[in-house]
């Protein structure tokens, strides 16, 4: 059904349902509209798709329905029950979204509740009688959050199991761990593996066909990164290409480290992106996403030096957070820096550019934090992420389109790659050991443009800050259908691979040198090399090995142009077989 169709068209309103939620509506109460439907049903939708309006259309149909009398909206935070109880008042439905443990029974201009997965946790018991006290639906916001813990999944299982209807909503039903999530349904498939059944899914790939949601150009900056480690060694190493776990983690952290020069010419990249979009979307703001406290307010120096204008710093532990995101998404500030807050279910349509700065690499995580910037308001609107080439990054941007379900029974990864364990190193080396080794400490940090992945593609080659080849990229419209993206994309490669040749040809002192020809052929196996990972699931470090075996010759720091260029060819043969 095309979003189009007669009332429910893809820009519609609550009272205008689009195609997928009214597909969804027909998938509970059957498309005659006599059915009563399900006592659970889980709807798992694209951040930015309208999960909200489409729940709270299915709560006001049982409500006048007479199936249930009473609501309650379990949320994974304090800001999203405000949000919640806000959109539920436009439709009619009045929600107390301050309501405590200690408080009793709930007032009586209230329909219902908004409460935290941490507030039901807390009091499992109150909550039940709560629950076998009315017909009750429960509402879960992003689901996935009651798998969080056992004693939250058990605390969820007692408080709502007498519920007389519950709708679990979730824009990324996958977890990183193996906990069950209540009410959630699994299947066994062929390969024994338990997955969770959705009853209605709307993917970003349809989304994004639909024109509900904006296509998401990532910019990857690669560049040189010196740290001292704590035993006092100096180690060179460069984003972007092959490094082991250890290296790849300390020089994610030292690019992010606001001590060097990397983030500090990314958000200088960022906002020349913004500047760019707010010339068809005046009111374009930018998110940066941090690691913790010290980065965010150092960000926001940084910005405030490139702009000239102060960034809404939104800390964790700040009580005016709520009505600082709030107020950001009323405004046309240009930049807002974060700490976790808008991760998941904050809805602040004008978002249109993101910096990556955190080292939170679970695909949960990304997935969440992308939809911050997919939520379109006009058609031909598109969102612009940078990160760091990082290849678990990397993994999750050519992965956008994809969707998941929530695995139980996973094999345990022995590639030591698994997102548990690179976060867990990032713990272990945020903290120095007790004794006389030196903490990390990042002595130079520099970026440079390393590529375009945008819908499963790559575009560009590496180029500097501030250089002409850069600001092809960065200026790329704001205003194009996701086809048209596509074609100016490869475009600009192409012009950029002809300028390459021009150069080389037309002047042999601008000929590149032997270690920049050995500079690209590396981008281009390690591109092809992460292509091969996701195409079969190998890890990059065994790929790499297979071709040396294959091939012959060193690493790759240390093979010849000649050696890189057999592994090309060898891992192009690879793929041509596979095709076949």
């Amino acid at each position: 059904m095309p979003p189009a169709f007669p009332e429910r068209a893809a820009w519609g309103t609550a009272s205008s349902l689009r195609a997928w939620q009214q597909q969804a509506l027909e998938a509970y109460f059957g498309v005659d509209g006599t059915a009563p439907g399900p006592r659970d049903f889980l709807t798992v939708a694209t951040p930015g798709a309208g999960k909200t309006t489409f729940a709270l259309r299915l709560a006001r149909e049982l409500m006048e329905r007479r199936v249930v009398s009473s609501l309650t909206i379990v949320c994974p935070t304090e800001h999203l029950k405000r949000q919640w109880a806000e959109s539920a008042a436009r439709v009619g439905i009045k929600i107390d979204p301050e309501y405590q443990n200690g408080q009793g029974p709930v007032g009586k201009d209230f329909h219902g509740v908004a409460v935290t997965y941490a507030t039901v946790a807390a009091r499992p018991a109150l909550h039940r009688n709560r629950t076998e006290s009315r017909k009750s639906l429960v509402i879960f916001d992003e689901v996935h959050h009651a798998g969080d813990g056992l004693s939250w999944g058990d605390a969820v299982r007692e408080a709502f199991e007498p519920a007389t209807r519950r709708l679990a909503l979730s824009g990324t039903p996958f977890r990183t761990d193996i906990n069950p999530i209540p009410f959630v349904q699994y299947e066994e498939g062929p390969d024994g593996v338990r997955r969770s059944r959705a009853d209605y899914t709307y993917g970003y790939g349809p989304a994004l066909a639909d024109g509900v949601v904006r296509p998401v150009i990532f910019l990857a900056y690669a560049g040189e990164m010196r740290w001292r480690t704590r035993a006092g060694d100096e180690i060179t190493a460069t984003l972007g290409e092959p490094l082991t776990q250890d290296q790849t983690s300390q020089a994610w952290r030292a690019a992010l480290d606001p001590k060097g020069n990397w983030i500090t010419q990314v958000l200088a990249a960022a906002d020349r992106r913004l500047t760019e979009l707010r010339r068809v979307i005046p009111d374009a703001g930018g998110l940066v996403i941090a690691t913790d406290h010290e980065a965010a307010r150092a960000y926001a120096k940084m910005l405030r030096a490139v702009t000239g204008q102060g960034a809404t710093i939104v800390l964790s532990d700040d009580p005016t957070a709520s009505k600082k995101i709030k107020a950001f998404g009323e405004t046309d500030d240009r930049w807002m820096v974060a700490v976790r807050m808008v991760s998941e279910g904050v809805d602040i349509p004008r978002l249109c550019v993101g910096v990556y700065a955190t080292s939170t690499s679970t695909p949960l995580f990304f997935a969440q934090a992308i939809g911050r910037f997919v939520r379109a308001r006009k058609r031909g609107e598109t969102a612009s992420v940078f990160l760091p080439s990082v290849p678990t990054l990397m993994g999750h941007a050519s992965e956008m389109e994809e969707e998941r379900d929530h695995v139980l029974d996973r094999p345990v990864r022995e590639d030591g790659l698994d997102d548990d364990l690179l976060a867990e190193a990032n713990r272990e080396k945020d903290t120095p050991d007790v004794g006389e080794e030196l903490p990390f400490e990042t002595v130079e940090a520099s970026a440079t443009f390393d590529r375009v992945l945008y819908d499963g593609g790559e575009f560009g080659m590496n180029a500097e800050p501030g250089s002409a080849e850069e600001e092809e990229f960065l200026g790329i419209p704001g205003l194009l259908e996701p086809d048209q993206v596509s074609a100016l994309l490869r475009k600009r490669q192409a012009e950029q691979i002809a300028n390459e040749r021009r150069r080389k040809t037309g002047d042999p002192r601008a000929d590149r040198t032997a270690a920049e020809d050995i500079a690209t052929l590396r981008r281009e196996l390690n591109g092809l090399v992460n292509a091969w990972n996701h195409r079969t699931g190998q890890p990059q470090g065994v790929i790499h090995n297979e071709l040396r075996r294959s091939c012959g010759g060193p690493p790759v720091p240390q093979a010849s142009a000649e050696e890189i260029r057999e592994r090309i060819t060898k891992i192009r043969e690879w793929a041509a077989k596979r095709r076949h």
